[in-house]
């Protein structure tokens, strides 16, 4: 194959891409109709039950299900007689454990043959608070087996076979998702790398400063250029990196990082392509005369490009002299969205935001990321005497692959009718202040101890609770209560872009892994607890390693938050508001850069030269082919990923219960369980979206609940999370404009 025969056959490869994403397009559109179908008819199936006359097989018939089928919809249905029913699950019972396994009588009945013996926890009983919702009056903290087992006319969560839906939707009769295997912990000697830690891999209080670079802040619409203290405006031609820096570097010799504050123009011309991933790929691969790709040296070979759809980085050096040095152009939304400021507010900005740290950190460096920044921040928090001196271990490969697997962030669920209604009375967005802030107090540290079903089930109820309530991460299988109406509180998963769901149905059974935050709210919660199975656990030592880190950040947020409220100049107080919200992205992306999932390489190849094993192109043009691989894990001395699964959980658990505190004493609660049934609409990872308004007090204090948005209905309820932020945006444009202040 020649040269003009290779390139015409990726010509007709990129047309058949096109047609296939098409298609796919169709047939996702398809398959979703057939799912929303298919629930439908499964509702309809479990309403039936309700009819004291309703027969299995007419049912059956009227759906075209077989009769086994309207049975697992609808267990009430089943025309086996009661006592034939009891004998033959007693026998299916005998036959997969011992009879006498006293921990076996409490398993769920919607997994017959479960694949491991757990020890149920207990339910951990505690004082009602001071603000709550009152369940409703059939239901009761202490549910009797019988009552639990007629529960059973809701399908579990492992008895559905459609794909998951794009938008989280509650566990309904039929869950539309497929339930996801999650790995577990292995016994024997591979079980025991996953209590150990890496050898010679630690973090460690670094004895450097790190250097800064001459940054400037471009408007890539207007053409303006701020650089120290003045805005200049450029003629930037088409847009291309070469002619950005060309132009950059003309006004600002030296300049080493540009970031772009409005223009975004790596998004010109998308149209001409499929995908955005590919329109940026190829802007920041145009050809230029006088730049190339930067490789970068040392820990940073092959470094490239990285391509992202809206926050791409292009490294570029100078093409007759490569080695000399590079030049970043980066996204100004990696730190905050500028929301209109100009090129003078935003610089303006990072210059309060490095005074807020270098109150704190006297070697604070802005980095190119608030993820660089924060971590690195972290690393002079590291203690130079005490028992973690020497640093903190990075746990095994094994090990943090496992939590990369089971530990999921924020929450994001779209709860759909039937549980809120079609027509929505009001849509009222709130929203918890620097929410993760709040979790950071205590975190795990050192290596894991194991604790298996069998040594769960060993410990008294005191020491269960203990480690519970301890740093954790727990394998269990849960079962929803019968009575339960409320929204589902552990995550369950489930393949597809979603990953997790959230089954609130009562009877539904599922097998997850959990932190010990949320594990301990299931079984602790005013409404009702929750049936947790423990299999498998891991216990960490509680630590502080987060606790200065977050004391100093929380310290200059709260600076320049007091900052954007009260200068005497309108430019200064949007300048401390986006510095606000830098410090946040610091915390938040910081707290994601501990996780060090497998990195995503990305790069750029001549086409005369042959491609790196095992990568995905990309895109490509004349000249170079864009690639990204997976490079696995790397020895990162900071790769924590047991310190953000923490506070993920926690504020996982802290959307659904908030305490306030007057010392030690509760006086108020907080989150979606103290909203009334069927009122709560939307999840979205430190944020609730409910149907009314709520009396939660605000005190400005990080993790309290902020009014947001309030969209006065009555509204169409949401049908996709792209509606619904639509709708959250009205909301807020609203509740501006009213001028209504927290009560």
């Amino acid at each position: 194959m020649d040269r003009q025969t290779y390139t015409a056959e990726l010509a007709g490869l990129r047309e058949l891409r096109s047609e296939i994403t098409a298609a796919e397009k169709v047939v996702a559109a398809a398959q979703k109709e057939l799912d929303r179908l298919v629930a439908q008819r499964a509702r309809k199936v479990a309403g039936l039950a309700g009819y004291e006359a309703a027969k299995a097989d007419a049912v059956a018939k009227a759906s075209g299900l077989t009769l086994a089928d309207v049975v697992r919809i609808a267990p009430l249905l089943d025309p086996t007689p009661a006592a034939l029913r009891v004998a033959k699950a007693e026998n299916q019972a005998a036959a997969v454990v011992p009879t006498a396994a006293p921990v076996q009588a409490l398993a769920p009945v919607a997994e017959a043959a479960p694949p491991s013996v757990g020890a149920v926890a207990p339910a951990l009983t505690r004082p009602a608070p001071a603000v709550e919702q009152s369940a409703p009056a059939a239901v009761t903290a202490a549910v009797p087996d019988e009552v639990e087992d007629q529960a059973v006319a809701e399908v579990p969560v492992e008895v559905s076979a459609a794909p998951v839906a794009s938008v989280a939707a509650p566990a309904g009769p039929v869950v539309e998702s497929v339930p996801r295997e999650l790995p577990t912990l292995p016994e024997g000697p591979a079980g025991a790398r996953f209590e150990a830690v890496t050898s010679g891999l630690v973090s460690k209080r670094p004895a450097f400063t790190q250097q800064a670079r001459a940054t400037v802040f471009l408007d890539a619409a207007s053409g303006e250029l701020a650089v120290r203290d003045q805005v200049v405006r450029l003629t930037l031609g088409a847009k291309t990196p070469g002619e950005i820096l060309d132009a950059v570097l003309h006004a600002a010799p030296g300049t080493e990082r540009v970031y772009v504050t409005a223009g975004a123009p790596w998004h010109d011309g998308a149209e001409r392509y499929s995908t955005l991933k590919d329109a940026v790929a190829a802007w920041l691969n145009a050809p230029s005369e006088r730049w190339t790709t930067a490789v970068g040296s040392g820990r940073d070979k092959l470094a490239g490009h990285f391509v992202h759809q809206r926050q791409p980085i292009g490294r570029y050096a100078p093409t007759a002299a490569p080695d000399t040095g590079m030049v970043e152009v980066r996204s100004m939304g990696e730190w905050f969205d500028a929301d209109g400021a100009d090129v003078a507010t935003c610089r303006m900005a990072f210059t309060l935001l490095w005074q807020a740290l270098r109150r704190h950190w006297d070697d604070a460096v802005l980095m190119g990321s608030p993820s660089q920044t924060g971590r690195d921040l972290w690393t002079r928090t590291i203690p130079t005497k005490g028992k973690w001196a020497g640093g903190y271990p990075v746990l095994s490969e094994e090990l943090r692959g496992l939590l990369h697997a089971t530990a999921g962030q924020g929450r994001t669920e779209l709860i759909l009718p039937p549980r809120v209604p079609e027509q929505l009375p009001a849509l009222v967005e709130y929203d918890r202040t620097f929410a993760y802030a709040k979790h950071l107090w205590k975190s795990p540290v050192g290596t894991p101890r194991r604790v298996t079903a069998a040594a769960f089930a060993a410990m008294s109820e005191a020491e269960q609770t203990k480690a519970l309530m301890s740093c954790s991460h727990w394998n269990i299988r849960v079962t929803v209560p019968a009575g339960w109406n409320h929204v589902g509180l552990l995550p369950a998963p489930v393949t597809g872009e979603r990953a997790w769901i959230y089954p609130s149905d009562p009877g539904t059974t599922f097998t997850t892994w959990a932190g010990g935050a949320e594990v301990h709210l299931a079984l602790s919660n005013h409404l009702m607890p929750w049936k947790v199975e423990v299999l498998d656990g891991l216990v960490w030592e509680d630590g502080k390693p987060l606790d200065e880190w977050g004391k100093k950040l929380k310290a200059a947020w709260a600076d320049l938050t007091n900052l954007s409220k009260l200068h005497g100049d309108e430019r200064q107080r949007t300048a401390a508001y986006l510095a606000s919200r830098a410090v946040r992205s610091v915390l938040l992306f910081g707290l994601g850069g501990f996780a060090q999932r497998p990195r995503l390489v990305t790069g750029t190849t001549p086409l005369t030269e042959a491609l790196p094993a095992g990568v995905e192109i990309l895109g490509q043009d004349e000249q170079v082919v864009t690639w990204q691989r997976q490079a696995g894990f790397s020895r990162d001395p900071n790769a924590h990923p047991e310190l953000p699964a923490n506070v993920w959980s926690g504020a996982r658990a802290a959307l659904l219960d908030t305490k306030y505190r007057d010392g030690k004493e509760i006086v108020g609660a907080a989150g979606a369980l103290h909203a009334k049934p069927g009122t709560v609409v939307y999840f979205g990872t430190d944020a609730i979206a409910l149907t009314e308004r709520q009396a939660w007090p605000y005190r400005g204090e990080v993790g309290d609940y902020l009014l947001k948005g309030h969209l006065t209905g009555p509204i169409p309820h949401p049908v996709s999370q792209e509606h619904y932020l639509t709708l959250r945006g009205q909301g807020r444009v609203e509740l501006a404009a009213k001028g209504a202040e927290q009560s």
